[in-house]
Order: C-alpha cells, then sequence, then structure tokens
C-alpha cells in the first residue's frame, strides 16, 4: 500500500481499522521491501508494543492528558513511536477544585451606571449578556441577574429569568439610594445565575465594580467579561414546598415536601428537623402551622399539607414564612434556616408567589436556599 508513491508508514498502521495493524503492516511492507525484513520489524514492534501498548479507547490515558482530537503528522520511520508527543496533547483539568469554565468561557456581561444627583439614586441597568456557559444539561441555561452593593447584600435586586437562551436581553434598570459621598466604599456586584425550579440555582459568573474607580460624571455603558463567583458562605440547606390559591374559596395551600442538606445541628452529625409554617400579615405572624419531627435526619420527607383562609382581596397582602427547626428535647430548639415568600419577599420567594397567582388552582413546588434566620427580612406589604 502506497500513498504518493511512499510507503505508509508503521505509525499510521497501528491505527487502521478494526484495530488491526498486524496484516496491514505485512501487505505494506510485502510489496515493497519483501515479507522477510516485514516480518522482522513486525516482531520488533510486537516486543515494543508489548511493553508500551498504544493508547485506545480500552486502555487508561495518562493522568492530567486528553486523548489527541486529530493523528500526528506521518513519518517515514517504521520504528515510529506509536505513542503522541507530549506537546500535542491538552492539559486536562488538573483536579476535583478545578473550575468548570474558565473565565473567557463564562461569557460577558453589558451594563450601564448613572447616578441621578437630585434625588441620590444610582441607576444599575442590566443590559444584555452574550456567550454565557451552558448549565442544563440541554446545552442551554436559564439566566437571570442578581445585583446588589456590597458590604449590603440583604438589599438586592433580581432581573426576570430568560428561558433556555446563552445571549438574554435583560434591559432592566434598578434604583439604589445611596448618599454619593457613601458610593467611594461600595462595590456593584452583577451575579449570573442558571436558574432551577427543582434544584439550587448555579452561579454562572458575576462581574464586581468598585464605585471608587467610576467616573458617575457621566452615564456609563460597558462590556465586562464574567469572572468565576467566589464561594458563598455557609450552606444551610434547601426546601422544598409547593403553593396552592384558590380564589373562588379564599383558600391558600401550602405543601411541605421535603428538606436536603441540612445544616448539622446536633453532637452525633445529625439533626432532628421540623418545619414551621407562618402566615404574615402586615408583618406580624396570624397564623402558624408546623410538621412533625422527622429523627436523625439532614434530608427530612415530610408531604404536609397546610390550609389558611386568605381572601382574595388580601392575598397580595400576606406572606408566608418557613423555618426549619431542629427538635431538642432538652434545650431550646434552634432554627436552621428560613424561607420566605409573598409579594413583598423579593427573589425566588417572589418568583413563587407570582406563579402561584398565575396558575390558580395548581400546586406550584419550586426549592429554595434557606437563609439564616435574621437575614429574612419581609418590606410592608402594599
Amino acid at each position: 500500500m502506497t500513498r504518493g508513491g511512499c510507503p505508509v508508514s508503521a505509525r499510521l498502521f497501528v491505527h487502521g481499522p478494526h484495530g488491526s495493524w498486524s496484516s496491514l503492516l505485512c501487505v505494506g511492507f510485502n510489496g515493497r521491501l519483501g515479507w522477510e525484513w516485514g516480518t522482522r520489524v513486525l516482531e520488533c514492534l510486537c516486543r515494543k508494543d508489548s511493553r508500551n501498548p498504544p493508547p485506545c479507547s480500552r486502555s487508561p490515558q495518562p493522568r492530567g492528558l486528553h486523548r489527541p482530537t486529530r493523528l500526528p503528522t506521518p513519518v517515514a520511520s517504521a520504528t515510529a513511536p506509536v505513542q503522541p508527543e507530549v506537546e500535542e496533547l491538552e492539559p486536562a483539568p488538573s483536579g476535583p477544585g478545578q473550575q468548570v469554565a474558565d473565565k473567557h468561557e463564562l461569557g460577558r456581561l453589558q451594563y450601564s451606571l448613572d447616578y441621578d444627583f437630585q434625588s441620590g439614586q444610582l441607576l444599575v441597568g442590566i443590559l444584555q449578556a452574550e456567550g454565557l456557559a451552558a448549565l442544563d444539561l440541554g446545552g442551554s441555561s436559564d439566566p437571570y441577574v442578581r445585583v446588589y452593593l456590597l458590604p449590603d447584600k440583604r438589599r438586592r435586586y433580581e432581573t426576570k429569568v430568560h428561558r433556555q437562551t446563552l445571549n438574554p436581553h435583560f434591559g432592566e434598570t434598578f434604583a439604589f439610594k445611596v448618599p454619593y459621598v457613601e458610593l467611594g466604599g461600595r462595590v456593584l456586584v452583577m451575579a449570573v445565575y442558571d436558574f432551577d425550579r427543582f434544584s439550587r440555582n448555579d452561579a454562572i459568573g458575576e462581574v464586581r465594580v468598585p464605585m471608587s474607580s467610576v467616573d458617575l460624571g457621566r452615564p456609563v455603558q460597558t462590556w465586562r467579561e464574567l469572572q468565576a463567583a467566589p464561594r458563598e458562605e455557609e450552606k444551610l440547606g434547601d426546601i422544598c414546598f409547593s403553593l396552592r390559591y384558590v380564589p373562588t374559596a379564599g383558600k391558600l395551600t401550602v405543601i411541605v415536601l421535603e428538606a436536603k442538606n441540612l445544616k448539622k445541628m446536633d453532637v452525633g452529625g445529625l439533626s432532628d428537623p421540623y418545619v414551621k409554617v407562618h402566615l404574615l400579615q402586615g408583618g406580624k405572624k396570624v397564623r402558624k402551622k408546623k410538621t412533625t419531627i422527622k429523627k436523625n435526619t439532614l434530608n427530612p420527607y415530610y408531604n404536609e399539607a397546610f390550609s389558611f383562609e386568605v381572601p382574595c382581596d388580601q392575598v397580595q397582602k400576606v406572606q408566608v414564612e418557613l423555618t426549619v427547626l431542629d427538635y431538642d428535647k432538652l434545650g431550646k430548639n434552634e432554627a436552621i434556616g428560613r424561607v420566605a415568600v409573598g409579594a413583598a419577599a423579593g427573589g425566588a420567594g417572589l418568583r413563587h408567589w407570582a406563579d402561584m397567582l398565575a396558575n390558580p388552582r395548581r400546586p406550584i413546588a419550586q426549592w429554595h436556599s434557606l437563609r439564616p434566620p435574621d437575614r429574612v427580612r419581609l418590606l410592608p406589604a402594599p
């Protein structure tokens, strides 16, 4: 077998079809150099191959290296090494702590900044994003942007969720009432997340802007590359519950389904969790329910329903607060975390409430991340 009048090298024959290079090697050398010489070379390669088998789909690869996507350029030596050159291989992620995507693969965000000196407000415009990392199995994401001014993370805004797109157009503006003289010590954070109704929302990346570096004498509009988000604070766990509202009956039903990955509260590394459900009106707790206690678990399953009478004209004025507590027979029950939903909740709590109102008579289930009890603050209901 020849190519361009020259014998094809043994290195190419090793990668012949069906994984059989011995027959191809003999045929290739038989016509040019004779069977005897070809047989010697074959025996030599067999001995070498038994010591250093070539990589294939069934043999382990060198740690930290990927198989090359194309064969190296053939050489005219019958004893050419079967292993590819090290510099032709691509390095693999170095360990479990390696980021899934580098910063240039996370995408970029376009935003605008302006300061209204008359009202004393910083106006932050979230315009659009492009080339976002795909975090869903279908090769897309459901992105939204969370905006806040450090060091205060409690007052934050979130854009609408844009379904199944890596190039969302947001076009939303948020106002932070901050005196101009205090802006220099603030840091603006615009974090892009992938929304997931049935698990924790994943961070795609973020942009941090020290306000001391921005000239607010005129409006600013720019693009910035997303950076990997730093590790978040201690995780308290997640809770899944459904909301259902029947307008004709004025009935609000909360079904506490389950919780997972709760914080360990007991000495033995477990907890005895139960959930308190409060109905609030005007910031005051007017009704209270609670689930059964689940012993020695961090992943309790409840599936318990609680109903409250809420007239149609009051549904936008109430909120629901769920608190996960660790039961202690001898001491005080300690709160693990809390979640609030309602028109004044903001963020995921507001989205869940809006979905419930948009789908009357249907239970709408969603996972929520627990927050420290002292950080859950509901604004006055309209």
